[in-house]
């Protein structure tokens, strides 16, 4: 359990008609088995209401989470136009979770909250609302006055840290997209996050090639030679301990990330496939590079199960268990 020093964590509930109140709720269900500390969650109690029956504290100050988390699962209502049911996403409740979201990030930026743990969103809803950004992480990225270029994306399960250099586009475009430069951006991320928010005071960095075999000296692709091997001779210049270009397909054994402490990876599918397929139910997504610390359940709203009792809050539970040891390692005085 953390330190009563701690303040509480927010947690946006996401979109009201996905599995994101559910997973929250169950998440308090089983609060002592799990170690979870006191969170609040923020969002529209009526979500809560229709998926599940247990009990509810409104609250208005985070101050009085603590003593309500004892009682029932503390929220901080954010009313939506209308009742959303489970399963059925609506632009009004993407309104909601944009809402709830921003109201969560605020609360970590001024410290009221010890961190914000995001709840699953639908990009199509928000896209419809006008949402112009990629996903959550560049909302956040934005609301704390980081450019999106020195952010990153870090995938996080119990033994293996991913963090992909480019995301949400078609893989056709990510060639063109790679620089040297960019890669040089995430690779600096990935190792002061790995410094400021899991105390690694070297963090040792393998970087994956781009194409098979690591391209074969230029006969299956150039990127490694051009592109790839370029940023990690600058890195090593700067002191940063970075292997690579390494073959994608032997650098996820066990044997393998024994040997590093985060993988920077080319593209999304190259760095959440193996992470998924050790950590399906235990990953989580954090964003590097912020002034406070952002994680979320590495899932997305699963509309298709939502309201049926069916969805697991391992994921929940660990981005929560997460967002908690890297604020206590960013702030010593909360431990």
């Amino acid at each position: 359990m953390a330190s009563a020093l701690l303040p509480p964590l927010a947690i946006s509930l996401g979109d009201p008609a996905g599995i994101g109140p559910e997973v929250v709720a169950k998440c308090w269900d089983n609060r002592a088995a799990l170690g979870l500390p006191p969170f609040v969650a923020v969002g529209d109690a009526r979500s809560l209401e229709l998926v599940w029956d247990g009990p509810v504290e409104p609250i208005d100050d985070l101050r009085d989470a603590d003593a309500a988390f004892d009682v029932g699962l503390p929220i901080l209502h954010i009313p939506c136009n209308e009742v959303h049911r489970p399963g059925h996403p609506s632009t009004s409740g993407a309104h909601c979770s944009l809402d709830s979201l921003e109201l969560a990030v605020g609360l970590a930026r001024s410290g009221s909250a010890a961190a914000v743990v995001t709840g699953p969103v639908s990009k199509q809803q928000l896209y419809a609302i006008g949402f112009a950004h990629p996903g959550q992480t560049e909302f956040v990225a934005e609301r704390c006055g980081i450019s999106p270029g020195n952010v990153a994306m870090m995938l996080v399960g119990p033994s293996l840290r991913t963090v992909p250099v480019t995301t949400h586009i078609p893989l056709a475009a990510v060639p063109a997209a790679l620089s040297i430069g960019l890669i040089e951006a995430r690779a600096r991320a990935t190792m002061r996050g790995l410094q400021r928010n899991f105390g690694i005071a070297e963090p040792r960095l393998a970087i994956a090639a781009l194409n098979p075999h690591a391209g074969e000296g230029g006969a299956l692709g150039r990127e490694e030679i051009e592109l790839i091997q370029p940023a990690i001779d600058a890195l090593r210049a700067e002191g940063w301990q970075v292997a690579g270009p390494l073959p994608a397909d032997t650098m996820f054994h066990a044997a393998a990330r024994s040997r590093y402490d985060a993988a920077l990876c080319m593209y999304h599918d190259q760095a959440l496939i193996p992470l998924k397929a050790l950590h399906f139910d235990e990953g989580v997504n954090m964003t590097l590079g912020l002034p406070i610390v952002r994680t979320a359940p590495d899932h997305g709203t699963a509309f298709d199960i939502a309201g049926q009792d069916r969805a697991d809050p391992r994921a929940m539970a660990a981005a929560i268990l997460l967002a908690v040891q890297c604020a206590a390692e960013r702030r010593p005085e909360w431990r």
